[in-house]
């Protein structure tokens, strides 16, 4: 096996495991018996088992950007961009599982002195570009936008991990039901949201 072909390797055994028991649970030695090597080579290929996790993170996040910028494209109105980013979302889901476990379950500070990126706060990022416009054009707070973006994010995060598991309702399905409750949702933001119950000023 070439050196590039047993990085490959290591790489998929490593988001297989990771995915399925979580980076603190997942040890070098598992890996490398996993992959039939010795764990000098896992140290060589990548430092270590953070150089590893940090690989398949920047691979996985590199994956839903690029279906992201596939989908979501500068020309589409507001409501079309959010139909795509969710059916981005859910594209990868539905051929990367393993990557979407990885991601969603792992904290931004899971390695003291790291950080990494999750699937839902890399999702929100790319939200809060599509409603800060949205929000500047309604003439809503653009300083929120950020937080509605994160609402979102989780909304189609958590979804995504029930339906990985069994892939019902049918993935364009969900999206439609996804896209019914965020847009209609925004389309009845107020400018001053406030709580109505009694006793609370």
């Amino acid at each position: 096996m070439s050196r590039i072909q047993r990085r490959e390797q290591l790489i998929g055994i490593g988001r297989h495991l990771f995915a399925a028991h979580g980076f603190d649970a997942v040890s070098v030695e598992e890996i490398a018996t996993a992959a039939g090597v010795s764990k000098p080579v896992i140290y060589e290929h990548f430092g270590g088992k953070e150089g590893l996790y940090q690989v398949i993170v920047d691979r996985e996040t590199t994956a839903l950007y690029e279906l992201l910028q596939e989908k979501v494209r500068p020309a589409l109105a507001p409501r079309e961009a959010l139909e795509g980013s969710i059916l981005a979302m859910l594209d990868y889901i539905e051929v990367n599982p393993d990557g979407f476990g990885l991601l969603v379950h792992q904290s931004p500070q899971a390695i003291a002195g790291a950080q990494f990126s999750t699937i839902m706060s890399d999702m929100g990022e790319y939200l809060t570009e599509l409603l800060a416009a949205y929000f500047d054009h309604l003439g809503f707070d653009v300083e929120t936008a950020p937080l509605y973006a994160q609402m979102l994010a989780g909304a189609v995060g958590t979804m995504g991990q029930i339906w990985a598991n069994d892939k019902a309702p049918e993935k364009e399905v969900l999206a439609a039901h996804l896209v019914n409750l965020m847009w209609n949702g925004l389309r009845g933001l107020e400018h001053e949201p406030t709580l109505e119950l009694p006793g609370r000023e």
